[in-house]
């Protein structure tokens, strides 16, 4: 099979979607991969480590005209040219990005397999977790930069100061994104509430992120208290393949500290602040009500060498079943066959067809 890996062009995207030794190992698999010329260098990866693997460097057009696309970002505007009936795996985030990608997705013809909602035997979302845990680990660094009075914050510290913690942040959901958030600020020493909907889980998320956290259960009673008294918090709210729910209306943003901070996560699905908005690495931030809000929706990007190892580590052998296989990978993985997001001109993930609003659009998966 012919795979094209693009340089990503998302605004200072610098991850790639296959390192030198994948590409190595699909290339002793038989197949041709084709990787755009300095797609990697952003990650650390040169040219030449690509051609010693046994890959081909080649313009962005070849990249693109080839049998499998393997990406790490949902294609921009300028690229919906090279769509067709290839297969596209990569992030697509169908629910939360701008309604025209689908349009031209189902128009082309194109197999879109998103990495968010391929599942494992447990359920769990294997190539969306280590983006997830570099998110939620990061997003307490933004905050707590965000934070400080120089940067336009009230000017709070998150620290141990003297054998007492200093600074509150309120982590709202009990995923990969906020077990890292939670477990990070924790160790900087702030004082940490996580707002979760499963008490059971409580133990898991203590062996996960320590035991010095406040659980609270998430009603919008409670999260109105705890939005009041944070200094920082971060939106970790996960519904897969569907766009995020708002659980922090704009009266409880207005409500909070002048110069307090969130970092949304869930932007990417929509995010899960009434006041969020996209932004980018070149535009991180805005202030509404006198919050800043982060909702920069490809947080890992500002990591890439660590990003992109994380990454292809977890899609490499689901990128080689498809180069192997092609799409009959999917018939005999159900949890993989739940990445198909567009097949054939139809939507294929329930969630993402009911997000917007295309139920008619909407046919199961099937070859």
């Amino acid at each position: 099979m012919r795979i094209g890996v693009p340089k990503e062009i998302k605004d200072r995207e610098h991850r790639v979607a296959l390192t030198p030794n994948g590409a190595r190992q699909l290339v002793e698999q038989g197949h041709e991969v084709l990787i755009q010329s300095q797609a990697g260098l952003g990650s650390g990866f040169q040219d030449e480590e690509y051609l010693v693997a046994g890959a081909k460097t080649v313009s962005q057009d070849q990249a693109w005209n080839v049998d499998l696309v393997i990406k790490v970002k949902e294609p921009l505007e300028t690229e919906y040219k090279y769509l067709g009936r290839q297969i596209l795996f990569t992030y697509l985030h169908l629910s939360g990005v701008e309604p025209a990608l689908t349009e031209a997705l189902l128009t082309a013809g194109t197999t879109a397999i998103a990495y968010e909602t391929v599942e494992d035997h447990l359920g769990r979302l294997p190539l969306l977790e280590p983006m997830s845990a570099v998110a939620g680990t990061m997003a307490i660094t933004v905050g707590s930069h965000y934070l400080a009075h120089v940067n336009g914050g009230k000017g709070t510290l998150l620290g141990m100061l003297l054998g007492k913690r200093n600074g509150n942040v309120l982590v709202i959901g009990d995923g990969i994104v906020g077990r890292h958030a939670a477990r990070a600020a924790l160790g900087l020493g702030a004082n940490v509430s996580v707002a979760g909907l499963f008490e059971e889980r409580l133990p898991s998320l203590k062996a996960a992120i320590g035991e010095n956290f406040e659980f609270i259960f998430s009603t919008p009673e409670n999260l109105s208290e705890a939005t009041r008294s944070a200094d920082l918090i971060v939106g970790a709210v996960l519904l897969p393949g569907a766009k995020a729910p708002s659980v922090v209306s704009e009266s409880r943003v207005r409500a909070m500290e002048p110069g307090s901070v969130i970092v949304d996560v869930s932007i990417d699905q929509g995010g899960c602040f009434a006041t969020s908005r996209p932004t980018s690495h070149s535009d991180p931030i805005f202030m509404q009500h006198g919050v800043i809000h982060y909702c920069v929706t490809n947080m890992p990007g500002a990591y890439p060498h660590t990003s992109t190892i994380a990454l292809t580590t977890a899609t490499l052998p689901y990128a080689m079943a498809l180069a192997n296989e092609g799409c009959e990978s999917l018939q005999k993985d159900a949890g993989f066959a739940k990445g198909a997001n567009v097949y054939q001109g139809h939507l294929t993930c329930r969630a993402v067809a009911e997000a917007l609003d295309k139920l008619d659009r909407y046919r199961p998966f099937k070859l």
